[in-house]
């Protein structure tokens, strides 16, 4: 069942057909020039048409990882919801839900009715998306284990609800997947039982060859290769190895030591045209895997799902900044019994997760050269312990100390516990709709001009990931609001819509509110008004 949405936007500048949306937008920024101590400001304005395929097909998602506890944890929330399943608990009787995803529980704001009035809808129903309920999984893991059998070893999903699942999930086999001992912590070699043997290009192929027989065998029109298996160590990027897509193969083909499993995985999903999102903190997409998603046109994302204490950093912080106080000091402690607390044991991997939640703060920082000198940063410590008995339900706690007025202090400090499969199954949700949404929109100047897609990195998924990977030369934008801000206003882009300004002039500018509260601003324009506006006089 697609997430057909019952949102018409009446305007001339869009158009429906029984295949497309198309939207005419005019593209607005502010180009700024320094002359001597002077600054310039020139507003632009680009005029683009939007195309978005409006069928949505089937589609369906491979992880890889799919045993462990985010892998078995998405999968019983798929059927929880697609059954509409309740069960008890000491609490009382609970109903499924997508809590935690943007797509399923957030609004966007459409615009005000005629009280003025916020309207929201929400965001399914601003374009064409998959439903949940329709995804179709499958994946790979390095654990033999059943995905019923997952789920009890995962210990997040309520008992009651496991017995309602544990017959369709008992069905679930993850196929063998790549184990090298070199990037996962030597602690997994226990789980490691079920695996592609042979050669880095054997192992390839093998990962082609399952991508088909998961199309063929559901004939779906696309699908999503998603990695939530455990956080390799960064590969050493190597000119001549990781630096073009021929190197890549080259290095492929020998069987390379620092092309790495991740690696392996995006390679054969970008080849068999499928988006690869990385979902954890590891340097998969090197540059030469990316040119090659690029030539081909498949899009790729990463790196690593932004749980709730990171989402809650880049607020605060961006928070603190934005009212003038100058964060000098960030310390970030962690600790969490699951088997990703186990593989980030390991100092390697550790480290990889180290640098991804280091750098979520920078451009944050850099916006305000009057608390920041060039290169000057906050002391920022990230600490990760692994406590078995916590099990998934992982602890946070930051500290966060400003410079206020007169070189004062003022700290903040937040404790958060979570459910860590929790938090990160919505996100994988999100992540696969959005990036096959994302896939169906196109964009030209005009009608002399080929239609194209996005660039192949979908940076726009920058919401969800903790260290977004972007385009070569584009600035990273790791401030939560910014972010979604511009998710928000690239679908409203898309069906013509102006990006939101929260200016809300109808209810501060003395004749607009006489026009709103008339009725004046509802209702038809006259004649004279059409024809000065296509006039281009208003």
């Amino acid at each position: 069942m697609d997430t057909t949405s019952n949102l018409v936007v009446s305007s001339p500048k869009i158009k429906y057909t029984e295949d497309y949306i198309y939207a005419d937008y005019e593209y607005e920024e502010t180009l700024v020039t320094r002359n001597n101590n002077e600054l310039v400001a020139k507003p632009l304005r680009t005029s683009l048409q939007i195309r978005t395929q409006r069928k949505v097909g089937k589609v369906g998602v491979m992880l890889v990882g799919w045993g462990g506890n985010n892998g078995s944890t998405f999968t019983a929330a798929v059927l929880a919801n697609r059954h509409q399943l309740s069960w008890n608990t000491k609490n009382g009787k609970m109903d499924s839900n997508w809590y935690g995803s943007i797509t399923q529980a957030s609004t966007v704001r459409l615009g005000m009715d005629e009280k003025g009035n916020d309207v929201y809808v929400p965001m399914t129903q601003l374009l064409p998306m998959v439903h949940p309920d329709d995804i179709v999984i499958d994946g790979w893991d390095i654990s033999p284990l059943n995905l019923a059998d997952s789920m009890v070893r995962a210990k997040v999903i309520d008992h009651d609800l496991q017995q309602q699942l544990k017959k369709e999930m008992s069905a679930m086999k993850p196929r063998p997947a790549i184990y090298d001992p070199d990037f996962i912590a030597a602690n997994q070699a226990d789980r490691a039982t079920n695996l592609i043997k042979g050669t880095r290009y054997e192992q390839y192929l093998q990962v082609r060859a399952d991508i088909k027989d998961f199309r063929d065998k559901h004939k779906l029109d696309r699908i999503v290769v998603l990695w939530t298996a455990n956080t390799e160590r960064f590969c050493e990027v190597l000119p001549g190895v990781h630096d073009t897509d021929e190197n890549l193969e080259k290095a492929l083909r020998a069987n390379n030591s620092e092309i790495s499993p991740s690696t392996i995985f995006a390679l054969a999903a970008i080849d068999e045209g499928c988006c690869y999102i990385n979902g954890s903190p590891q340097n998969t997409l090197v540059a030469g895997a990316v040119q090659r998603a690029a030539r081909r046109g498949v899009p790729v994302a990463g790196d690593d799902f932004k749980s709730g204490q990171t989402k809650l950093k880049s607020v605060l912080v961006d928070f603190l900044v934005s009212a003038g106080l100058k964060p000098v000091s960030i310390v970030s402690y962690n600790h969490l019994g699951n088997n990703d607390g186990k593989n980030l044991s390991a100092p390697q991997q550790f480290r990889s997760k180290e640098i991804t939640k280091s750098n979520v703060v920078d451009d944050m920082v850099e916006s305000n050269q009057i608390l920041y000198k060039p290169g000057e940063k906050p002391d920022h410590v990230v600490v990760i312990k692994y406590v078995p008995y916590v099990g998934d339900s992982k602890r946070a706690m930051d500290e966060y100390t400003s410079e206020i007025l007169l070189h004062g202090a003022n700290t903040i400090a937040v404790h958060n516990t979570c459910e860590d499969s929790l938090l990160a199954a919505p996100l994988m949700l999100d992540l696969l709709l959005l990036a096959d949404l994302l896939a169906r929109v196109s964009f030209r100047e005009d009608d002399t001009h080929e239609w194209s897609g996005m660039h192949a990195v979908l940076s726009p998924l920058a919401y969800l990931l903790k260290a977004p990977l972007v385009p070569a030369g584009a600035p990273v934008v790791n401030a939560l609001f910014k972010q979604r801000a511009a998710l928000d206003n690239l679908l409203r882009a898309c069906l013509a819509l102006p990006p939101l300004s929260h200016l809300q002039l109808e209810h501060k500018v003395p004749f607009l509110m006489e026009s709103l509260r008339s009725g004046a601003m509802f209702s038809p324009p006259s004649k004279k008004q059409k024809l000065a506006h296509e006039n281009g006089d208003q």
